[in-house]
């Protein structure tokens, strides 16, 4: 089955792309079709916002659609900046991460988590599949490490004195908070998959009858 990702952030696809094909599915890079979509994100959740833009490109393309909402909740910002994580302020990632250390500043109290919602839509199918992951760490004093992207630089998950970016690919892939929302939503999938897959047996069947 083929499931485009809504989204244009290549650096999302690359993160979630192979960890599907396991199973069957060929997670398709939204930001190859020349139809894509621009959703605003006016959810009040991660699951509104992953559902949003799940539902839009699945409309607008006519496929199965999987979009992630993720962000950073820091303890002592309230659970700042959450939803709006992408967007606390304009500019890079780099600006981004040097924000969140500015607001930082002084504050020992370093508690964080990252949280991924990802939801399925498909196009003749009612109920969609929405699947949530967290991660648990805390906040650097500062940044660090060349791989990764958003506030990877200065994230440090339980367990290790290193940040996402300093650990890389290969164990962020295992422990993060989208690595654990893949790993949930995969388990949703594999039933709905068969199901399909004894369909399309069905009708192939029935033109033959």
């Amino acid at each position: 089955m083929k499931i485009v990702l809504a989204s244009g952030n290549r650096n999302k696809y690359r993160e979630m792309k192979d960890a599907f094909a396991p199973i069957g599915i060929e997670l398709l890079y939204g930001g190859d079709f020349d139809t894509q979509t621009d959703v605003e994100e006016t959810g009040s959740s991660y699951e509104e916002n992953a559902l949003l833009k799940a539902k839009a490109w699945s409309k607008a393309l006519g496929l199965p659609a999987m979009a992630d909402d993720s962000g950073l909740e820091v303890l002592a910002l309230g659970g700042a900046p959450g939803i709006r994580s992408a967007r606390a302020v304009s500019g890079t990632d780099q600006d981004r991460t040097n924000w969140l250390l500015s607001r930082m500043e002084g504050i020992k109290e370093r508690r964080a988590r990252f949280v991924s919602c990802i939801a399925v839509v498909f196009p003749d199918r009612e109920e969609p599949l929405v699947y949530e992951g967290s991660c648990s760490g805390a906040i650097a004093l500062k940044s660090s490490g060349m791989s990764g992207f958003g506030y990877d630089p200065v994230f440090v998950p339980d367990g290790y004195d290193k940040t996402f970016s300093e650990l890389g690919d290969l164990i962020k892939t295992q422990i993060s908070h989208r690595a654990l929302a893949i790993k949930g939503i995969a388990e949703m999938l594999i039933p709905v998959l068969q199901y399909y897959a004894v369909r399309t047996m069905e009708n192939s069947r029935s033109v033959q009858e």
